[in-house]
């Protein structure tokens, strides 16, 4: 996960090994990563508002 924090980062100690990247860093995000996405969850729930207001209309207004 991204880390947003404003905490500064303590430089590395000189000659010092570099720190191993966290096991899942290098993992690819999917699907459920996009879709947790606010913007995606806005768009989304737009879309389906307008098709079950579609519905709606067709099934009981004509």
């Amino acid at each position: 996960m991204l880390d947003t924090s404003r905490d500064p980062v303590p430089a590395p100690a000189p000659g010092a090994a570099p720190a191993p990247a966290p096991s899942g860093a290098d993992e690819p995000r999917g699907c459920l990563f996009a879709l947790s996405q606010p913007p995606l969850m806005i768009f989304l729930a737009v879309i389906g508002g307008l098709l079950l207001m579609a519905a709606v209309h067709d099934l009981f207004l004509l």
